[in-house]
C-alpha cells in the first residue's frame, strides 16, 4: 500500500518498511525516495516550517533525544514529476528542540507542502501533475488540511479555486514568502502520483478511482449527479445530440474547421464550436461541456474537459498522423474508459496531415513514422506534436460520426 512508506532511517533491528519499528525507537520523518515518479516525506509529531528557507523541521520529543542523529536530512522536489530538474528542492531535517526555532503559529490540522510550477499552464498537466496527485494525497482529510504551496502560481489558484478550497478549508500559504515558523501535528512534503492522468485504486487510502475523481469534480462544479443521463436522453424534447467541437489554437489544429463543423451538422448533431483559452471561466465552461453528449477534438489538452462530461457521454478523439494511437490511448482514451465515458478514436490518413503537403509522401515522417520515433522523443515531438495540423477528410470521417450517433441512440 502507498501508506507503507519506506522508513529510510530506521535502526538495523527494524524492517525495510518499518513494520517492526520498536516502541521507544526514534519517530523520525518517513520518506519514500524510491518511487520513479515522485518523492514524499511525512513528518508526524512536532513538525515546523521555515518557508523562506524551504525547510521542514522535525523536533523529536524529550524521550527520543539522544537516541538518533539529529542532523539527518533529506532534500526532495515537492512536485509529482521529480525528474524536472528546475523544480527547487525542499529540505526535511531532524533538529533538537534547543536548536529549533520557536513556533510563531500553531495549527491543529495537518499540512501538505507542494509545488504549483513545473509543466502547469497546460490543462492536461494541471490535472495530471497537480490536481489528481493532490486529490490522491489529501482527499482523505475531507478538507481538514492546509496547503503550503511552494512556487505558488496566482493564476492557478484563481482558475482552480473551487477545487482547492474544497480539498482544504484553510487559507493557502505562499510557502516561499512565509517568514514565520508554523507548527503542525503532521506535514506531508510532496504529492503522490501513480501515472499520467491516472489513479491506481490499490494505492489510495480509500480505493479512489478515476471515476471517483470525475464525479468529485462534477460535484465541486455543481453539475448534475451521477444518476442523470446524457443530455440527449434526458431531454423531454426531440432534439439532436449536442457535440462540442474543439479547435486547437496552435498545433494540431483543424485547418478546415468550418467544413468539419458542417459535416458534423449534416451527420445529425448540433455543434458547439469552441476555441479553448487560458482565461476561460471553468465554472461557466463546465456547464457548457455538461450540456453536450460528445466532446470532439484532435489529440491535445482540450480533451481534458472530459472531466465535465456525464457518464456514457462520448469522447471522440482525432488521432494525428505518426503512430500516435498509443499516446492517444494512454493520455485520453484509457482515462475516459476508466471514468465510464465512451471513447471513440479516428486515426487520420497521411493525406489528412499537413505534413504530407509540406514534406511529400516519401519523407520518413510520412513514409516511416517509426523511424522518426526511434531517433528520440524530440523528433517525434517536432513532427507529430508541433509541426502537424489536420485537414480532415469529411467523407472518410462520416462513418465515425454515424458510429457515435448510434452509440448515443442505443
Amino acid at each position: 500500500m502507498e501508506e507503507d512508506l519506506i522508513r529510510q532511517d530506521i535502526d538495523q533491528a527494524g524492517t525495510k518498511n518499518g513494520t517492526n519499528h520498536k516502541p521507544g525507537a526514534p519517530r523520525k520523518p518517513i520518506c519514500d525516495l524510491l518511487d520513479p515518479r515522485y518523492d514524499i516525506c511525512e513528518i508526524s509529531g512536532d513538525a515546523r516550517t521555515m518557508g523562506t528557507n524551504r525547510t521542514i523541521l522535525y523536533v523529536p520529543p524529550v524521550g527520543e533525544r539522544g537516541l538518533a542523529d539529529d542532523s539527518h536530512e533529506w532534500s526532495i522536489r515537492d512536485q509529482s514529476r521529480k525528474y524536472l530538474e528546475y523544480i527547487n528542492k525542499v529540505t526535511v531535517r531532524s533538529l533538537d528542540a534547543q536548536a529549533a526555532p520557536g513556533c510563531t503559529s500553531r495549527h491543529a490540522v495537518p499540512a501538505v507542502v507542494f509545488a504549483m510550477n513545473g509543466l502547469t499552464s497546460n490543462p492536461w498537466h494541471d490535472f495530471s501533475d497537480v490536481l489528481i496527485p493532490l486529490f490522491i494525497t489529501t482527499r482523505v482529510y475531507e478538507g481538514e488540511v492546509q496547503f503550503l504551496v511552494s512556487d505558488l502560481q496566482p493564476w492557478f489558484v484563481d482558475k482552480y479555486r473551487l477545487i482547492l478550497t474544497n480539498l482544504s478549508r484553510y487559507d493557502i500559504v505562499d510557502f516561499n514568502q512565509d517568514s514565520g515558523v508554523r507548527c503542525y501535528p503532521k506535514i506531508t512534503v510532496g504529492l503522490r502520483s501513480h501515472r499520467d492522468l491516472g489513479i491506481d485504486p490499490a494505492r489510495t487510502p480509500r480505493n479512489y478511482t478515476m471515476l471517483d475523481f470525475r464525479l468529485y469534480i462534477r460535484e465541486v462544479y455543481s453539475l448534475p449527479p451521477a444518476g442523470v443521463d446524457i443530455p440527449f436522453k434526458e431531454s423531454s424534447m426531440q432534439r439532436r445530440p449536442r457535440a462540442m467541437l474543439i479547435n486547437r489554437g496552435r498545433t494540431r489544429k483543424f485547418v478546415n474547421f468550418q467544413e468539419i463543423a458542417a459535416a458534423v451538422v449534416a451527420a445529425g448533431f448540433e455543434v458547439v464550436p469552441v476555441e479553448p483559452r487560458r482565461d476561460l471561466s471553468i465554472e461557466e465552461f463546465s456547464r457548457v461541456v455538461d450540456s453536450c453528449d460528445v466532446l470532439m477534438g484532435a489529440h491535445g489538452a482540450g480533451l481534458t474537459n472530459f472531466f465535465f462530461l456525464r457518464t456514457n457521454a462520448v469522447m471522440l478523439q482525432v488521432v494525428p498522423w505518426g503512430h500516435m494511437e498509443h499516446p492517444s490511448m494512454v493520455f485520453y482514451g484509457g482515462p475516459a474508459r476508466e471514468m465510464r465515458l465512451r471513447d471513440v478514436e479516428y486515426s487520420i490518413a497521411a493525406e489528412e496531415s499537413t505534413l504530407y503537403d509540406k514534406y511529400g509522401k516519401d519523407h520518413p515522417a510520412i513514409r516511416d513514422p517509426e523511424s522518426i520515433h526511434k531517433q528520440g522523443w524530440q523528433f517525434g515531438m517536432k513532427y507529430y506534436w508541433i509541426e502537424q495540423d489536420i485537414k480532415l477528410n469529411v467523407t472518410r470521417f462520416a462513418p465515425t460520426l454515424q458510429q457515435v450517433l448510434q452509440m448515443l441512440r442505443g
